[in-house]
């Protein structure tokens, strides 16, 4: 069995639907092994088109704009799709280019750099200026109005919450042992993040600026997805999804997945999950008011799925 590197390397991410054709929900899989990207049809799992990526590609964000930005850890740079022309434009940022996410009301780009301790922001396919971050950032969300950024500070066992407008850190919370992913809600009061060592999800109360609450899972989690009122947690280490209720907390029970889960996300009206299964080579489709898997599709070598990656 194939080990974890130190830099997380996928991604998957939805897009608009082709021109002329029928609207669809789209996934950009990042194939960390392959080097490539694929863009599917997660209706049917086929494969419409790939790309090639070089550096380890890891994280995925869809701007407003439609364009998708993958980073590749590996080489310092993100690279920027265009899905209606399939034009690829690479963007140098230096350090290691981990997490990364769009503002959803500037159509600004966030880079968390693991290597570097900072966060990047990109406007018009530039680096424009950067902020300092705990050590090792890795997931980035950014609050529904677009006034707040969140970086999950793996090896400093700490959220740093940053003003989107002036690129100045606010505040730091001190969470679990090595937060990696971090998921805000559509409300933007709490935000979720996964200790991966510590083997809890920490809830964040984002105006408070504190932590308010946690839940225990399986082994190694790694992001938290939020659908009908539930989180959804992939545990690596368990090759599951522990599930609990938002509202109190409470633990609903687990789902079995494919082997070592990482990357999860809800669609937007919250009635699927899609699932990226590393050692598998899989995706799996989840049902979140049944909590059960209703289908499975093949990917590349090595998909991890780590961002937002859902977009309709």
């Amino acid at each position: 069995m194939r080990r974890p590197s130190p830099l997380p390397a996928l991604c998957l991410a939805l897009a608009a639907a082709l021109p002329g054709a029928a609207r669809a929900e789209l996934g950009f899989v990042t194939n960390q092994g392959a080097n490539s990207v694929w863009e599917v049809d997660l209706a049917t799992g086929e494969k419409l088109r790939e790309w090639s990526i070089p550096g380890a590609p890891a994280g995925v964000a869809v701007a407003p704009s439609g364009l998708v930005y993958v980073t590749s850890p590996e080489n310092g740079r993100v690279t920027a799709i265009n899905p209606k022309t399939a034009a690829l434009t690479p963007i140098e940022v230096g350090g290691g280019p981990l997490g990364i996410a769009a503002n959803p009301v500037t159509d600004e780009i966030y880079v968390a750099d693991w290597y570097g301790g900072r966060l990047s922001v990109l406007r018009d396919g530039a680096v424009e200026g950067s902020v300092e971050t705990g050590e090792g950032p890795s997931g980035i969300a950014v609050t529904p109005d677009g006034a707040t950024i969140l970086t999950a500070d793996r090896d400093s066992d700490q959220v740093s919450v940053i003003d989107a407008k002036t690129l100045t850190r606010l505040a730091v919370i001190p969470v679990g042992q090595h937060p990696f992913g971090v998921t805000i809600d559509a409300e933007g009061r709490r935000a979720y993040t996964a200790d991966v060592y510590a083997n809890q999800v920490s809830v964040i109360d984002i105006a408070a600026r504190k932590v308010v609450g946690t839940v225990k899972t399986d082994e190694r989690p790694y992001k938290v997805a939020l659908a009908r009122g539930r989180g959804f947690v992939t545990n690596s280490y368990g090759s599951d999804l522990t599930v609990f209720d938002l509202a109190s907390l409470e633990p609903l029970g687990e789902i079995e997945v494919g082997d070592y889960p990482e990357g999860i996300e809800a669609t937007k009206d919250g009635g699927t999950l899609y699932v990226a299964n590393w050692f598998d080579n899989t995706m799996s489709r989840i049902d979140p008011v049944a909590m059960k898997v209703t289908g499975e599709f093949e990917t590349g070598d090595g998909p991890r799925s780590f961002g937002d990656f859902i977009h309709d």
